[in-house]
């Protein structure tokens, strides 16, 4: 039964707008007697209009209010610019997107939950992801300052189906939301993410209509992105912040059909999952940044840089944002960022993309007198390079040798077998 009025306790739910948390607003509310503060934390993705309508979304479902905290900046500064630092692409292919953001809305939830005296706070995640994983390791974390903070997932312990969320939704009357039917779609800053209907199928592709930012993208357009130290600061001549960069990108590469894909991948409860996804700015932006560093690093720098991140990129999925460890991959990235500066144009077309070209007052490739395949500098000496082959050469000359001789005595040891052994007569 639900509880009486004296008995309500206030709960802050951590709200997007989708099937999952709509739900919960009207289950706490009406089958658990809370009074449900709601909480977006905007991580981008999103208009103004998207906003103020999932506020009026909110309040009409049963909310006592809607509180809004726009983390976008605080998401570039503490995630975003590590994953454009480290390359990343879990599996090779897939940006992260709204996986960056779990561990940040996580905290901010907690945050916000002891600023106004909230000793309960929910979550929508369900029990077949990652984003579950991701949400109650950052909030462990934060119940360190805030002790004695409880955490609900009810969709989770409860094991509700889509169709029966629906179903309550329907019979008291609100409205389902327009994602809470066959797919599942997140938005963010650094890319879209789309689940359910043939992403289940690992054979089969989303229809078009079922895209959103690269739906029908065609057209050709060259992108020239400015760095400095590593940060994206400029687009086509014109300086932007990071996040207005990346926001301006996601639309208008996105319109050319630019990052989308598809990632099938492990969970971290030890099934196959499948998604599509679409980051325009994430695909720019990271092809544009790797391309500048092979001008300014050194092989060692870069390989060391690919392999650290790597697994930065997989502790964040894993919902280990807030591990020591990570600040000490961003210290190393860090310094290898500090002469990633300089220009990149990069080709859209059809979907793809293509760098056509870098300069940096770093670059390493002008500062060399050699010219690849042509010239060599000034008072080079071609013995130096014939002396260089041959040590690298040397351990594979020495196994060479090694197995020649171990054959050889193989062969003699068996001669002499044969030299010693009785013939058999009859």
């Amino acid at each position: 039964m639900p509880a009486t009025r004296a008995q309500t306790e206030r709960l802050l739910l951590a709200y997007s707008g989708g099937l999952d948390t709509s739900f919960l607003v009207t289950w706490l509310t009406r089958e658990r007697g809370y009074e449900v503060v709601t909480l977006h934390v905007d991580c981008g993705g999103s208009t103004a209009t998207e906003r103020d309508q999932l506020r009026a979304r909110s309040l009409a479902l049963g909310a006592v209010d809607h509180i809004e905290v726009d983390a976008r900046a605080q998401l570039f500064d503490s995630v975003l610019r590590w994953l454009i630092a480290g390359n990343v692409r879990r599996g090779g292919t897939y940006p992260l997107c709204v996986a960056a953001e779990r561990g940040l809305q996580a905290e901010q939830l907690a945050r916000k939950a002891r600023e106004l005296g909230i000793g309960v706070v929910a979550h929508g995640c369900t029990g077949a992801g990652n984003d579950q994983i991701r949400f109650e390791a950052a909030l462990a974390i934060a119940r360190e300052e805030h002790p004695g903070l409880r955490v609900l997932a009810p969709v989770r312990d409860e094991a509700f189906t889509r169709e029966q969320e629906v179903e309550f939704l329907e019979r008291h009357g609100f409205p389902v939301p327009a994602s809470g039917g066959r797919y599942s779609v997140n938005a963010g800053l650094w890319g879209l993410t789309i689940g359910g209907g043939e992403t289940h199928r690992p054979a089969e592709a989303l229809p078009e209509q079922a895209w959103c930012w690269t739906k029908d993208g065609t057209g050709e357009r060259v992108f020239e992105v400015a760095f400095e130290r590593g940060i994206p600061v400029a687009l086509d001549g014109v300086g932007l912040d990071p996040v207005a960069l990346i926001e301006k990108l996601n639309v208008e590469a996105g319109r050319l059909g630019v990052g989308r894909g598809y990632h099938l991948g492990d969970t971290l409860l030890g099934f196959k999952g499948r998604i599509g996804y679409e980051a325009p700015a994430a695909e720019i932006l990271l092809t544009a940044h790797r391309e500048l560093e092979k001008l300014v690093l050194g092989e060692e720098r870069r390989t060391w840089k690919e392999r650290l991140g790597d697994v930065y990129g997989q502790r964040l999925h894993q919902g280990l944002l807030f591990d020591p460890f990570m600040r000490d991959v961003e210290s190393f990235l860090a310094s290898t960022q500090t002469v990633v500066t300089g220009t990149a144009r990069v080709r859209a077309r059809a979907g793809g993309v293509l760098v056509e070209g870098v300069s940096s007052p770093y670059d390493m490739m002008s500062a060399s007198e050699d010219v690849y395949g042509e010239r060599r500098a000034a008072g080079a000496d071609p013995a130096a390079a014939v002396g260089l082959a041959r040590a690298w050469s040397e351990p594979g000359r020495l196994a060479l040798r090694a197995k020649r001789r171990a054959e050889s005595n193989r062969a003699s040891v068996a001669a002499e077998d044969r030299a010693t052994t009785p013939v058999a007569t009859h």
